[in-house]
This record gives structure tokens, C-alpha cells and sequence, in this order.
């Protein structure tokens, strides 16, 4: 069985996107380019950067877009290349460009164990636009394919005069409830900081609806909505934030410290944990930070359990061995020395920013 070294949540640039679903955080935030944005390193030399011997080990790789993610041009080569390196992959997407998810497909059967894709049922657009009928077809595929599939709907006030309907469509089609994401609506200035459910219900009411679908990945995404992570936490030694663009790399959505790492091969990428030091009012994405392990003190279901149907086999053995894995499994967790030492250094980094926007 592969052992999980570390986890990258990548970014790729596109904003292109078929779909003008209400609730999308880049069209709340006004981000809806429609571009065709390219990436500044050509696929060969992101590849180097991410080689196994790099990024020290096998790791899971996750890409979604600011827009559709099967329509950047790149898209496809990347993924080839990044499971001929041996790591495993997670692409997220609307389910609707047809050809693309085909041209992926046509690839080695055995690799295509090692492919993860999360498909997200913006069920109104995919009606008002003809398409759903094809995303269902679409993850029939994949899943005939050998890889492996989670279907999720946001949960969305707009939805509820239809849910009956979405639950009778899935189970008709997949065999399977989708499992559910909460939708944050995204407010002026800082989203971290101002942080609210995309619903007009209140929050006991909003889980209420969600309970409907019996979903394990909204339960813990609602428990964890708004909780101020205190634990020490290995972001940034065991997993990241990549755009894939620049090369530029965080530990997290909210970290403040980067590198880039794909402009010189030569150099060594840093890992270092943010420790106690996080500044986010809540872990954005737990169900995949959290859940894969990078706080070792909070025990909770693995990444696969979250989002596995397993009635119905949406994954492979061999996604769900690895992704059964947490990563504090396998990494030494530091010294106590270490964690001091660490969380006084970023202590002194915060105060010599703070001090020199005094001086600014």
C-alpha cells in the first residue's frame, strides 16, 4: 500500500466556467473573468517541481479552478503526469465538459485507480442548461473507468423545493445520496473574518435541511464551520496551498509565509508547521486539512470516510487504502523543543510586521 506523504490543495487559473450557479463564491466576490488564464511554467518543468523525490514521497494532489476546472488547457497532461510520477490525484469539477473527461480517461487502467474526481451537482444549472443527463453519464464513466467518484451538492436555499426530486435523481442514477457541502456567503472585505452560511435559515435549521442526505462530510464541515482552531497544527511541513500558476506555495489559505518553488528546482522546498500560530477565524476546507490529519490531537473520520458511499463503491481499494491514511501516521510529530521554538519565531515574525506598519 502507498504511504500518503503529504497533501497539496492546488489552485489552477482559469475562470472560465459554463455554469452561473447563485451561490459560487467567484461570482459572489465578482471574479468571473471568463479567461483562459495559462500557467507561467510549462507542464514539464511543474512536474519536475513535484516529483516523488521532491515533495518527499507519494502525495495527494487536489485541483480545482476559479472557474471549471476541465477547461484549462492544461489540465489533462498535468494529471497524466502527476500519476505516471506515482502520486494520487483529486479533480474537481461541474461534470459537463464531456470530451476532456473522455481524453483523461483514455490512459493507463491501472493509474486510473490511483484518480480521485469530485463531482459537484449545481443541479438547477445543469437543468436550465440541458447538461443533466450528462453529468450523470459522465460519472457513470468514470467510475467504469477504474477511478474513483464522490458526488456532492451544496446545500443551497434554492434547492429545497427540489430535494425529493435530487434524491430520487441520484439514487436512480448513482445508486447513492450525494454528500453535502455547506455553502459560506462571501462578504465585503475579509471572507475569513466575516464568515456566514449561505441560507436565510438559522444554523440549526440549515444542519436540519442537510440531515436529509445523511451526509458524514456535512456533519463534520458543520461542526467545524466557525471553530477557531487552537491545537498544533502541521500545516506547511505536511500539507499546503499550490497555485499552480506561479509556483507560489503556503501551508495554508491564510498563511502569511511563502515560497515559491517552482522557479528554482535546485532549491529545496521548505517545510515548516504553523504550529499554534494559525490566523484563520476557522480551518477553510477541514474536511480535507482536518480530516487527512495535520492537527494529530483531533481524531475524526479519514478523508475517504467522509466522503465514501460505501454501499455503492464510489472508491477503488486502492483510493480508499490511501486515503484512509492519516498523515500524522506517517510523520514524527516534532519535540517539544521544536514547537517552542517554532511558535516563538512566528511570534517574533508577527511582531516585526506589526512594527513595520507602524513605521509605514
Amino acid at each position: 500500500m502507498d504511504r500518503n506523504a503529504r497533501f497539496f490543495e492546488c489552485l489552477l487559473p482559469t475562470t472560465q466556467c459554463n455554469l452561473k450557479c447563485e451561490y459560487c463564491y467567484i461570482i459572489q466576490e465578482n471574479r468571473r473573468g471568463m479567461r483562459q488564464i495559462g500557467l507561467d511554467y510549462s507542464v514539464e518543468h511543474i512536474l519536475k517541481a513535484l516529483s516523488v523525490e521532491r515533495v518527499g514521497g507519494v502525495c495527494y494532489f487536489s485541483l480545482c479552478g476559479t472557474g471549471e476546472t476541465f477547461l484549462q488547457k492544461e489540465l489533462v497532461p498535468l494529471i497524466h503526469g502527476l500519476l505516471e510520477e506515482g502520486h494520487y490525484v483529486n479533480i474537481t469539477t461541474n461534470g459537463t465538459v464531456t470530451n476532456r473527461i473522455e481524453e483523461l480517461l483514455d490512459f493507463n487502467c491501472a493509474l486510473l485507480k490511483h484518480l480521485h474526481i469530485s463531482f459537484s451537482l449545481h443541479y438547477l444549472e445543469l437543468k436550465r442548461i440541458g447538461k443533466l443527463d450528462a453529468f450523470f453519464e459522465n460519472v457513470r464513466k468514470v467510475r467504469v473507468s477504474g477511478a474513483s467518484v464522490l458526488v456532492q451538492i451544496n446545500l443551497y436555499d434554492g434547492y429545497m423545493p427540489y430535494f425529493e426530486e435530487i434524491r430520487n435523481r441520484c439514487l436512480k442514477e448513482i445508486g447513492a445520496l450525494p454528500q453535502v457541502a455547506a455553502t459560506r456567503r462571501e462578504m465585503d472585505g475579509d471572507v475569513f473574518d466575516n464568515i456566514q452560511l449561505h441560507t436565510d435559515l438559522t444554523e440549526q435549521e440549515y444542519f436540519e435541511v442537510g440531515e436529509q442526505f445523511d451526509s458524514p462530510l456535512f456533519r463534520f464541515t458543520m461542526h467545524n464551520f466557525n471553530v477557531t482552531r487552537k491545537e498544533f497544527c502541521y500545516a506547511g511541513d505536511w500539507s499546503f496551498n499550490l497555485d499552480l500558476k506561479t509556483g507560489n506555495l503556503k501551508a495554508c489559505y491564510h498563511s502569511g509565509i511563502s515560497q515559491n518553488i517552482f522557479n528554482d528546482l535546485s532549491k529545496p522546498i521548505r517545510y515548516q508547521a504553523v504550529g499554534n500560530n494559525c490566523k484563520s477565524r476557522y480551518c477553510i476546507n477541514s474536511s480535507h486539512f482536518i480530516s487527512m490529519g495535520v492537527i494529530p490531537e483531533y481524531k475524526c473520520m479519514t478523508y475517504a470516510q467522509l466522503r465514501n458511499r460505501q454501499e455503492v463503491h464510489w472508491y477503488t481499494e486502492e483510493m480508499r487504502n490511501f486515503l484512509n491514511q492519516k498523515l500524522y501516521e506517517n510523520h514524527d510529530q516534532y519535540s517539544l523543543a521544536k514547537k517552542c521554538y517554532i511558535n516563538l519565531k512566528m511570534k517574533i515574525r508577527d511582531i516585526a510586521r506589526t512594527l513595520r506598519g507602524m513605521v509605514r
